[in-house]
């Protein structure tokens, strides 16, 4: 069962998905004696990927992928498996990967399983760990589909080096021009660390009682070198970037800390950052529903705690730089 894995980029260099997959891969493969192969697109230097197990790399450059369309990316992603054989397909669970997987599933006729959180329970049959119910529970799904496709949960697994020795493949899959879709521009937040890639995000919400205080949000988050988020009613008010709205309707979120600064709680936003490992939440209100959820929870008003705990991390980074 040869693995072949969709190694996620942005402008030429790596996401940090791409290296929890190629580690989930080459830990799978291992378990059935094969090797894993990432197809990548508009990347030069691809090299980065042997640390984390990857044994061959095919690699795509091609102008008509500039611009993210689920379909053509799809179909390359389709060419390239059909060409190494691969029987099992890993993507990650970005925003585009989650428009990808299901078309690359329906392209290849295979079955396809989201949200998987853990290494294969079993290899024969074939059974995978997945979030159900917007991250309250497990199943464990069966796989009998000759050819099958994973996304993987981001954080779920952990990016760990394996080194590999790399060969690397200009791979020219047949693209066309019409994918459906026209791509007219992209708008991208720059100079901070983005949510998809944030291992600590400090999201804030009412709580903070309008966008003028924002800037306690931003300075904890540079201290802590995390993204900064909110809760839906924040970005519908336009107190914040529609870009920031995290839980189910808006991006949801898988870190290693996520700290919520005066938000309730609703269960539309914890549904999206439920699989986020430690949850820490500030509020004044004591009956916030947040705190079911918590790992940590402090009682009391944000505009006091914040710029206290933003003092003492700043003091405790500079006695241990």
């Amino acid at each position: 069962m040869s693995i072949l894995i969709y190694a996620e980029s942005a402008e030429g260099k790596f996401k940090k998905v791409a290296f929890e997959l190629a580690a989930y891969a080459k830990n799978v493969a291992t378990s059935l004696g094969t090797t894993v192969t990432a197809v990548t697109v508009n990347v030069s230097d691809v090299s980065e990927l042997s640390k984390y197990g990857v044994d061959k790399v095919l690699k795509i450059s091609n102008d008509n992928l500039t611009k993210f369309t689920a379909k053509a990316y799809a179909d390359a992603i389709k060419q390239a498996s059909e060409k190494e054989s691969a029987k099992l397909i890993l993507l990650s669970s970005t925003t585009d990967s989650l428009y990808l997987a299901p078309l690359v599933a329906v392209g290849l006729d295979a079955g396809f399983a989201s949200n998987v959180v853990g290494l294969p329970v079993s290899i024969s049959p074939f059974q995978v760990k997945r979030n159900a119910f917007s991250n309250k529970a497990f199943n464990i799904t069966e796989m009998n589909s000759d050819v099958k496709v994973l996304s993987l949960s981001k954080n779920s697994f952990g990016i760990a080096e394996n080194q590999s020795a790399l060969t690397e493949e200009v791979f020219n899959p047949t693209i066309g021009n019409d994918f459906g879709v026209k791509v007219e521009s992209v708008e991208k937040s720059t100079g901070k660390v983005t949510i998809a890639d944030a291992d600590i995000v400090v999201s804030a919400g009412r709580g903070m009682k309008g966008p003028e205080n924002w800037g306690l949000i931003e300075d904890l988050a540079n201290t802590l070198g995390a993204a900064t988020a909110c809760s839906k009613p924040v970005s519908d008010l336009g107190w914040r970037p529609h870009g920031e709205h995290v839980g189910q309707t808006g991006k949801p979120v898988a870190t290693n800390l996520y700290i919520a600064i005066g938000i309730s709680g609703a269960i539309q936003h914890i549904a999206g950052i439920n699989s986020s490992k430690v949850k820490v939440v500030i509020n004044s209100d004591p009956e916030a529903p947040f705190f079911k959820v918590a790992d940590y929870g402090i009682v009391g008003d944000a505009f006091d705690i914040v710029p206290r705990l933003n003092q003492k991390l700043k003091e405790f980074k500079a006695h241990n730089s």
